[in-house]
């Protein structure tokens, strides 16, 4: 029940023109800095996944309107193209994330541990990320050149009062869909369903809000709900032959005895995972092939949840990487 939700609520947020508000404030904050436009592409990026957790949405709200200030102010096109396509796919592991709620149900572990061990990991990206642009553009100054901007104490109070009333909405309804989950109030569907009341309510603050919008993105849901149990039909089919038919006691058997015992392991599927996520889409990866890795690394003593993690994080690349990196066609 939580992916549709959540789903809608990604989508409301994207049609209540969020992004743009969040962009336009982030990069009057950031300009002045080397590379500042792609430093709020990214904190954009991040705050999006918060909110919204969809990545096309974030990837395609960012290149529309993130990508020609860019280029306007000469920056790189193949920095600025990748800093949003790197800044899209973060809505993977920052919760809340379908990836981790669909991990949570295929490995049976409790989606609040899962959304509260992704917090961390997910604000380390964002700060590589953006130490990455640093130390690239402190070598590359041609790449991200500095926008100049006023030095008025009055303008630049006025910029940081825009960004505040820009970041604060859907951060409030990021702590309250979160909080919830976290300090055990509510379960991660029934914040789900709080998060798509809380998105409208936004959509009406932001004055974005009409009927036909609300048909649109309950029609938008629908498809992405019905692409998600559609696979997991196909999916549930394939385990159970390849379960009755003795293939997962074959591949465990394998996968045991592998050199260097957790540590090959984990090497292994890792690489496994990543070479996947070239030809085909997280969510087949998650329910064909985290299956047959989850009783192996419960047999090792592998933590689940820590587990459950790296492939979220691995599974962001399924995003990247040619010739399927689906937020490239984005």
């Amino acid at each position: 029940m939580a992916v549709p939700l959540f789903g809608f609520m990604g989508i409301i947020l994207q049609k209540t023109k969020l992004a743009e508000q969040l962009l336009e404030s982030m990069g009057k904050l950031f300009g002045s800095v080397r590379g500042g436009l792609a430093i709020s592409t990214i904190l954009v990026g991040g705050l999006l996944a918060a909110s919204t957790g969809v990545v096309g949405a974030s990837v395609v709200a960012m290149g529309l309107i993130s990508l020609p200030v860019m280029l306007k102010y000469n920056y790189d096109k193949k920095f600025a193209t990748g800093t949003i396509c790197a800044a899209g796919t973060l809505g993977q592991i920052i919760p809340p994330s379908v990836i981790l709620i669909i991990l949570g149900d295929v490995m049976g572990i409790a989606v609040g541990d899962l959304f509260k061990a992704a917090v961390g990991p997910g604000l380390i990206l964002v700060f590589s990320y953006i130490a990455y642009i640093l130390i690239f553009t402190s070598f590359n100054k041609e790449a991200a050149p500095a926008i100049p901007t006023s030095d008025d104490a009055g303008s630049k109070m006025h910029q940081y009062r825009l960004a505040i009333v820009a970041i604060l909405p859907p951060l409030i309804l990021m702590l309250i869909v979160l909080g919830s989950i976290f300090t055990g109030i509510a379960t991660p569907t029934e914040s789900s369903a709080l998060g798509g009341v809380g998105a409208i309510v936004l959509a009406l603050l932001y004055r974005q809000f009409s009927w036909r919008m609300l048909f649109e993105s309950s029609l938008e849901t629908i498809k992405i709900t019905a692409m998600v149990f559609a696979i997991l039909l196909g999916a549930t089919a394939f385990s159970m032959a390849f379960t009755y038919s003795g293939g997962d006691t074959i591949v465990e058997e394998a996968l045991l005895k592998l050199p260097g015992d957790k540590v090959g392991f984990l090497i292994l599927s890792m690489l496994v995972i990543m070479v996947l996520g070239f030809f085909i889409d997280f969510v087949e990866i998650s329910f064909i092939i985290v299956p047959m890795l989850a009783p192996v690394a419960d047999a090792l003593g592998i933590a689940p949840v820590w587990f459950a993690i790296l492939i979220a994080m691995n599974l962001q690349t399924s995003f990247l990487t040619p010739p399927f990196g689906f937020s490239l066609f984005y």
